[in-house]
């Protein structure tokens, strides 16, 4: 294909540092900017950080980006997180959704713009760390909105299998009635258990 012969770029993000419960959730976006035709371009107009965004925008966005863009999804799990720790697993995370957009693509050289200010490990691309790069790169902002879309649809299901915490609400974030349900019922399989699930006083 006509990728293999060229470089591209590719941003990557992840959701889901900060949460109690679920899985790391990272995506790799090949966003096609110098061949964006006017009504593509117009679609991403709201393009922005996801933390930023509406749901129903973010929802937007990420029907667009999948349907128009080379997309992979990269995931690490509560208990990777615990074993090796929230940051090495979002950098894990980020390696997988490469690796698999790599595959999908026939990816042979890119450069990787990488939210935030710590480089990828094992990496076979160049890479370039880029500080609050939600909101300065497209890619980057495309990459955070599919994997927060992702991440919050996961968290929906798993609220299905686990309804007595609450997750469809807060995603798994440590909002007050999530630590209530911790404490009242205990932890479940998809709950960090490295991370700090009561509040002092109930602990």
């Amino acid at each position: 294909t006509l990728l293999k012969e060229l470089d591209v770029i590719i941003g990557v993000d992840e959701v889901g540092r900060g949460c109690l419960a679920g899985p790391v959730v990272s995506a790799a976006v090949l966003l096609p900017l110098t061949r964006l035709h006017p009504s593509l371009l117009k679609s991403l107009s709201e393009l922005d950080d996801s933390k930023k965004l509406k749901a129903d925008v973010r929802e937007r966005i990420s029907d667009v980006v999948r349907a128009s863009c080379p997309y992979a999804i990269g995931m690490a799990t509560p208990r990777e997180i615990d074993e090796i720790n929230i940051l090495q697993a979002s950098l894990l995370s980020m390696r997988r959704a490469i690796a698999a957009l790599s595959e999908q693509v026939g990816i042979q050289k890119a450069l990787v713009l990488v939210d935030g200010n710590k480089q990828i490990k094992e990496m076979p691309f160049a890479q370039l760390t880029v500080i609050k790069g939600d909101s300065k790169s497209a890619s980057i902002a495309a990459a955070s909105v599919v994997a927060k879309v992702h991440r919050d649809s996961l968290m929906r299901e798993l609220a299905l299998q686990y309804p007595v915490y609450g997750f469809d609400s807060h995603k798994g974030y440590p909002s007050i009635s999530h630590r209530k349900a911790i404490a009242e019922h205990g932890h479940c399989d998809e709950h960090r258990l490295s991370f700090r699930l009561l509040d002092e006083v109930e602990e």
